[in-house]
C-alpha cells in the first residue's frame, strides 16, 4: 500500500511527524512524503523535516509563486504528473494552507482516496488564506 503526504508548511511538516512513523512501521507499506515547495526556506521545510526524523529524500516540488492563488495553481499543476507517477492508495493532505487545498483537489480530480489531517485553533479572519481554505 502507498501512501503519499502532502505537506508545505512548517506547521503541515510537525503534524506529519507522527502519522509518516507510524505508517512507514508497517512491513510493505511505501509512504512518500511531498513537499509543496511552499515555504522554500530550508529552515521552514526541509531541515525541520529532518530534524523531526523525516528521512529524506522526497519529492519536492519546484518553485514559489507571490499570490496565494498562484501559489495554489502551481502546487495543483505540479502534483498532476507527481500523484499519477505514484497512483497512490491514499492521499493525505496535512493542515490548512495553499497546499493543502491543492492538493485535496489533485487527489479528488485524480480519483485518488482522501484523508485530511489538521489541529489547531481557528482564527475567524477571513483575509487569511488559511481560513479561506
Amino acid at each position: 500500500m502507498t501512501f503519499a503526504i502532502i505537506a508545505g508548511a512548517r506547521p503541515n511538516f510537525i503534524k506529519a511527524v507522527p502519522l509518516y512513523r507510524a505508517l512507514r512501521a508497517y512491513p510493505g507499506v511505501r509512504v512518500e512524503l511531498i513537499h509543496t515547495g511552499q515555504h522554500p526556506d530550508a529552515h521552514m521545510s526541509s531541515d525541520l523535516a529532518l530534524e523531526l526524523g523525516l528521512s529524506a529524500p522526497w519529492i519536492t516540488l519546484p518553485g514559489q509563486e507571490s499570490s496565494p492563488l498562484r501559489e495554489t495553481a502551481r502546487v495543483l499543476q505540479q502534483l498532476e504528473p507527481v500523484l499519477q507517477g505514484l497512483s497512490p492508495d491514499w492521499v493525505i493532505v496535512i493542515g490548512d494552507v495553499n497546499s493543502t487545498l491543492a492538493g485535496a483537489l489533485a487527489a479528488r480530480q485524480l480519483g485518488l482516496r482522501l484523508a485530511h489531517v489538521e489541529a489547531g485553533l481557528r482564527s475567524g479572519d477571513r483575509t487569511m488564506p488559511e481560513e479561506t481554505n
